[in-house]
């Protein structure tokens, strides 16, 4: 990813970068500290966020072929997280809905909640607006290029 530093500090790429590294890194370390791997957690995340979806959508979104998200949807059913149902609109087609968390997900993810809460309180809600609606326009972006790179 490049990220145009004029008008910003020079800094500034290497900050983000920092910051996203910093984001995965805690992910990682919060799935396993939940007996999960990365891509379970996200998987799970993926469906907590968007609702149920079938086992196709699940990989897409996840980035895994058929192979590996039949595995995770498995690992994750097994684990009593999520259920597999048939889908009211095709017999033939099954939905995958989330059931229940790792228990310690609250737990393993508080402490950094909390300094991040921390750190917000510190802004005014003018700010709070800016940075909500980068997070929201930088998620759009992000999307979109994971589209293209897929296509």
């Amino acid at each position: 990813m490049t990220v145009s530093t004029q008008g910003m500090r020079p800094d500034a790429g290497a900050v983000y970068r920092r910051y996203l590294s910093a984001v995965l890194l805690h992910g990682q370390a919060g799935a396993r500290a939940c007996d999960l791997g990365a891509t379970d957690l996200y998987a799970l995340n993926i469906l907590e966020l968007n609702g149920p979806m079938t086992p196709g959508e699940l990989g897409e979104r996840a980035g895994l072929t058929t192979g590996p998200t039949t595995r995770l949807i498995d690992r994750l059913e097994q684990a009593g997280y999520v259920r597999r149902t048939p889908s009211p609109d095709d017999r033939r087609k099954v939905i995958v809905e989330t059931v229940g968390k790792p228990a310690r997900l609250d737990e393993v993810m508080a402490p950094a909640r909390e300094k991040v809460g921390e750190i917000l309180r510190g802004y005014s809600p003018e700010q709070l607006d800016v940075l909500f609606d980068y997070f929201t326009r930088a998620a759009a972006a992000y999307q979109e290029a994971t589209d293209d790179l897929r296509a």
